[in-house]
């Protein structure tokens, strides 16, 4: 099979296109003839050497959409639809970015869809994420106020159109002011743009926000939990902005009186309560809309990091594997 593997941390140059054997699975595994996966941000960090315990050589790749080839426990059927993400894939083991990835069974999904490769290898871990975030870390209410930190990121625009379905105002931040990004983040829901200057926080200072989904991360954490109104919950689950951890903290000094602050990383558990499929079914009605910034196969690999790394794909990369 065709697999994308990297011998030694470094840029996008280190991804290499080889053949590798097809995994054989374990009883308490699947394997899963991949059709599609979405690039993740986290998977830039792992090829630059920066995730804790990983051992090269690796496939990346933290989810992954499919057919079933083989399933020893018989859990699934073969020719089965499934999505998988998380739970150590590309990290503890060889993930999904490969023509074949053998995974847990129970960090695998069925899907009841007849949506195009494109956008079902696009949502596993943007959709777990945001809705993980939203539902499970901020308890989002209808009648909360929104805000996401990183509001044109795949996540933070699938959060915008599920928090707004649910019922809630919603507004985004952006480095970029422009037609385009306006638009884009419009056609998620978003009721306010906010040009993030650094400052967000003395721009909404009258009227803030119950909810804060901090998808920047460290560099803007500070900033955002300002932004939350008092016993408001602030969630960090993103790291676009570069930077693990921030120094000489003060959590009395750091988190405002009464504000929550939480995080958001999600695993196998929260994969499977993840209603994957009835979010499906939003994209199918059109009621969800999935924003897909660019696609490439899978011996474009090179070129598709590099698009990620310099953040040039407006919405979710997807890699086809045929």
């Amino acid at each position: 099979m065709k697999a994308v593997v990297i011998h030694e941390a470094g840029g996008p140059e280190v991804l290499k296109v080889e053949q590798l054997p097809i995994p054989t699975p374990k009883q308490d595994e699947i394997l899963i003839h991949i059709k599609a996966f979405g690039l993740n941000r986290s998977e830039l960090f792992t090829r630059r050497g920066h995730s804790p315990g990983v051992k090269f050589p690796r496939v990346l790749g933290i989810e992954a959409a499919g057919i079933v080839e083989k399933c020893p426990s018989g859990t699934f059927k073969t020719g089965q639809k499934v999505a998988t993400a998380m739970g150590g894939m590309g990290r503890d083991f060889d993930g999904g970015y490969a023509q074949y990835t053998s995974v847990k069974v129970d960090n695998t999904q069925a899907l009841d869809t007849d949506l195009d490769w494109t956008i079902v290898g696009a949502v596993p871990e943007m959709l777990q994420t945001s809705y993980g975030c939203l539902f499970k870390a901020l308890k989002l209410r209808s009648e909360d106020r929104l805000l996401i930190r990183g509001g044109t990121t795949s996540v933070g625009l699938a959060a915008a159109a599920i928090a707004k379905n649910h019922g809630c105002f919603v507004a985004g931040t952006t480095r970029h002011a422009g037609k385009a990004t306006a638009e884009l983040m419009q056609k998620s829901g978003i009721d306010r743009i906010i040009i993030d200057d650094g400052h967000v926080a003395q721009q909404v200072q009258d009227n803030k926000f119950d909810k804060v989904l901090e998808l920047v991360g460290t560099t803007t954490l500070r900033d955002s939990l300002r932004c939350a109104v008092k016993g408001g919950i602030v969630c960090m689950a993103g790291i676009v902005g570069n930077s693990w951890t921030m120094e000489n903290v003060s959590p009395m000094e750091l988190i405002p009186h009464t504000v929550c602050l939480t995080v958001y990383s999600g695993g196998p558990d929260e994969f499977r309560e993840t209603p994957l499929n009835d979010l499906l079914k939003q994209i199918e009605a059109g009621t969800l809309p999935v924003q897909i910034g660019r696609v490439f196969k899978l011996d474009q690999i090179v070129e598709a990091h590099d698009t990620m790394e310099k953040n040039l794909a407006r919405g979710k990369i997807v890699v086809l594997t045929e």
